[in-house]
């Protein structure tokens, strides 16, 4: 049976964390949003080819779920996957790399942000294909459950793919077989630039779930351990066989579609409304009010992670481009 959570408190209490758990979270968190930061002041000087899509503000969505997973789970990810890739555990140097387009990075510098794979942390990439990721999954899935493991997959998708026929597909093929997998949807509001109630019919977009018997929730995007609640359940479910989960994490991107859009098509008040419930603030206001950390604390852990990533841009930066000899490197032909 379906349930629907409109806020947070019931999941963040079944599954309260311990001060380092939770301060991990934070880490993993506020990793992703300098990281971001990073890239967009970096692409705004020029110094990262093409275009790069910034996850800034759904950072608890990729760490809710992907604080559960071991090395050995997968995930598939999207065009706005730096987050989900170093919540599963990304070298943050080879990542800075690769969107940089230098060779030490996860495809030599040739795939860039969008075709990012990182095998030994089970993620099966990044993709520009809406909702590409999601079959993959669902094979890893197969595959796993085939193999009698007790693995499971996540397929990160925006609500930009909620109309695709795909999901249908293979949500059916995933619920009649069982599969270890948890579809995600980061519901931002707006599929690139349209927004969802302009192009999304239904009452709601866990119906996708629940017209294929899934168990499916809506979860609040911007709150880590309500995530965490959701997705516990649901890999619980998928690793003793009771098949696949649907979670709608409603969030917000408080970027544009790439870093070059102005977001006239946002209104202001909205955007504002959202940034109060910033995930990095709250899990740091909770922190606070439940005695696991002072201020100081998480000034210390902000400054740490400044290092790291600026460490990694300065790798990055002395890194050399591709060579031509590179071309065929690590393919099968």
């Amino acid at each position: 049976m379906a349930t629907t959570l409109q806020t947070a408190t019931a999941s963040s209490a079944q599954l309260r964390p311990s001060a380092e758990e939770a301060l991990r979270l934070l880490r993993s968190m506020q990793l992703i949003r300098t990281f971001e930061e990073q890239v967009r002041n970096l692409y705004s000087g020029g110094a990262i080819p093409g275009l790069v899509h910034l996850c800034a503000g759904q950072e608890a969505v990729a760490v809710g779920v992907c604080c559960l997973l071991g090395a050995d789970d997968m995930i598939a990810s999207t065009h706005r996957g730096h987050g989900h890739c170093l919540a599963k555990g990304a070298d943050v140097g080879r990542l800075m790399a690769e969107i940089m387009g230098r060779r030490t990075g996860y495809g030599l510098g040739r795939g860039g942000s969008l075709h990012i794979f990182d095998a030994a942390n089970g993620n099966l990439g990044t993709t520009g294909i809406v909702g590409g990721g999601i079959p993959l999954a669902a094979g890893a899935a197969l595959s796993a459950k085939r193999r009698g493991r007790r693995q499971v997959a996540v397929a990160f998708f925006g609500d930009g793919a909620l109309n695709q026929g795909l999901l249908f597909e293979v949500m059916n093929m995933a619920a009649i077989w069982r599969l270890p997998v948890l579809f995600v949807c980061e519901n931002n509001g707006f599929g690139e630039f349209t927004a969802i109630e302009d192009v999304t019919a239904g009452p709601d977009p866990i119906t996708r779930g629940i017209a294929f018997g899934v168990p499916s929730e809506t979860v609040d995007g911007m709150d880590v351990l309500a995530v965490r609640g959701a997705a516990q359940h649901a890999f619980e479910r998928a690793r003793n066989d009771g098949g696949p989960s649907f979670l709608v994490c409603n969030t917000y991107r408080y970027g544009g579609h790439h870093a070059g859009d102005k977001q006239d098509y946002k209104d202001d008040a909205d955007a504002k409304a959202w940034r109060l419930k910033d995930p990095i603030e709250r899990l740091g206001r909770w922190l606070q009010d439940s005695s696991m950390a002072t201020a100081s604390t998480i000034a210390t852990l902000k400054h740490e992670i400044d290092e790291e990533v600026r460490a990694a841009v300065d790798l990055a930066k002395a890194a050399p481009f591709p060579a031509a000899d590179d071309l065929e490197a690590h393919l099968h032909v």
